[in-house]
């Protein structure tokens, strides 16, 4: 994934939902457990013959408080 699909993305969330707009932003990693993101940063790689010159690193962070469980999937 890149930075302008991400964007995409987001745009229809954004753009169709109020309730989408206003909701708090977790990452789910295959473990299950659930994390709060915490920042987005553009970081340069240094690395001779790689194929993508920048990334974005997203920065995750433990939940401050225990959230109830996800009821569904909208």
């Amino acid at each position: 994934m890149n930075g302008k699909f991400l964007r995409q993305i987001l745009d229809k969330f954004i753009k169709g939902s109020e309730v989408a707009a206003n909701a708090r932003v977790q990452v789910c990693l295959p473990n299950g457990e659930v994390y709060d993101l915490k920042g987005i940063e553009l970081m340069e790689n240094k690395l001779l013959g790689a194929r993508e010159t920048h990334r974005l690193l997203i920065t995750i962070e433990k939940n401050p408080w225990v959230m109830g469980e996800i009821v569904k999937k909208l």
